[in-house]
This record gives C-alpha cells, structure tokens and sequence, in this order.
C-alpha cells in the first residue's frame, strides 16, 4: 500500500491575527509561515513524492509551491480537501467565538456540531476520508505521496485511522506545517506519525518489503519491523 504524508499548510496570515480564515479567498501565509513552506524542500529531500494533492485554499497551495517546483510536480487540486466551511463563523476572532455557546460543542461533542450557514464537522470527516482513500487507492503500492490540508481536516483524517470516534479528535494536535502518516493497508490503517514538525524522515520511506495488515503482536521493535509487518 501507498504511503501518505498529511501536511498542514504553513502559518497562515489569518494564524497569526487569531482569526478564523475558513474559506475567505486569499488568505495566504505570514511571514513565519513562508520560512515554514521553504522549509519543506529539505526536510523532505529524501523521500520520493509520486504525487502532491492539494486543497483549493491558496496557503494550501502555496505551501507546496516551492516543494512542488523543486519536484517538478503539478500539484492535484482537491475540493474534498477544502477547509471546514465554518459559515458565520468565518473571518471572527477566536477569541470572541469562545464565548459563542456552539464552542463547547465543538470541543466536546464534535460530532455533533454545525456551523451557522456552513457545515457539519461529521460532514467534514466523511467527505475528506472518501477523498484520501480514494487517491490512496490511485496510488503504486511502493508509493509516497503527500496531502496538504487543513488542521481540523487532518485531524478528522486521522480519528478516522485511529479507529477514534470524532469525538475524541479534538485530542490530536496538528501545528502549521506539521506532518501526519498514514499507511493504509487491506484491512486497516496504520499512524506512522502525528504532528511531526522535525526533520527525522524514516517514517516516511516507502517500506522495503511488501505491507501486511497485521500489527506485531508484542510491539515493533522499530521503523524496519514495522514497515514488514
């Protein structure tokens, strides 16, 4: 099976003003969020990329532009992949939507909130793992490719590998420009790593030997074992 890299855009503009960007056009990156995407070219130099899927926000896109020139690659937009569409929300201060009785739903009982004029976060979760399964099952099984999306999209991805109810996936963290792995295999995924902001790539390799769907019993005893098993 192909292995994925869940990348999260770089620190947007909307990040640093505390705002919530949703889908307002042309929100791209600050300045940290730039030295955080040209970043990117090295810290994955040394693993094979077949493909880069994007979301149609531009600090998505803009993100990958220089890992994607660097590669030669013509990144693959994905509407599925798009932000949270957070309605009235958008464009409000986090701040200020603390107070809003929907936060506590948010954090608390994920699965059960709608934003005002925009969408569920259960909506959310099943049209982006539709779209993620779909481009794995694209892909060579000796691949990598990479997705990059948006925190609470990448973190929806992930309950669902972790075979967590959305309930729980306001316990995962996902940083700007962080990277999550995901390897999915016949019969379940496997989480390689979660908001990984190093440099360390071992994960990331295509496995050396054919992928199985079992786990190791008694534990891995490390990134080769597990690539085996």
């Amino acid at each position: 099976m192909a292995t994925l890299i869940l990348l999260r855009h770089a620190r947007s503009a909307a990040n640093g003003a505390g705002t919530l960007a949703g889908r307002t056009p042309g929100v791209g990156l600050d300045e940290t969020g730039v030295t955080q995407a040209a970043g990117l070219v090295g810290r994955l130099a040394g693993v094979p990329l077949r493909e880069i899927v994007v979301s149609p926000m531009q600090r998505c896109q803009d993100t990958v532009a220089g890992l994607a020139a660097q590669r030669e690659l013509s990144p693959v937009v994905e509407p599925d992949l798009a932000e949270v569409d957070y309605g009235e929300w958008t464009g409000r201060k986090i701040s200020e939507l603390a107070e809003d009785a929907l936060w506590k739903v948010v954090q608390q009982h994920p699965s059960a909130a709608v934003f005002p004029g925009g969408e569920g976060l259960a909506q959310v979760q099943a049209r982006a793992v539709a779209a993620v399964r779909a481009h794995d099952r694209r892909m060579a099984a000796d691949s990598v490719w990479l997705a990059c999306t948006h925190g609470d999209v990448i973190k929806a991805v992930l309950a669902d590998a972790l075979g967590m109810h959305l309930d729980a996936f306001q316990r995962i963290m996902v940083d700007p420009c962080s990277v999550s792995v995901v390897r999915y295999t016949e019969t379940r995924p496997f989480v390689l790593k979660i908001n990984d902001t190093g440099s360390d790539v071992s994960g990331l390799l295509p496995p050396s030997d054919a992928v199985k769907s079992d786990a190791v019993v008694g534990g891995s005893t490390g990134a080769a074992e597990a690539e085996r098993s």
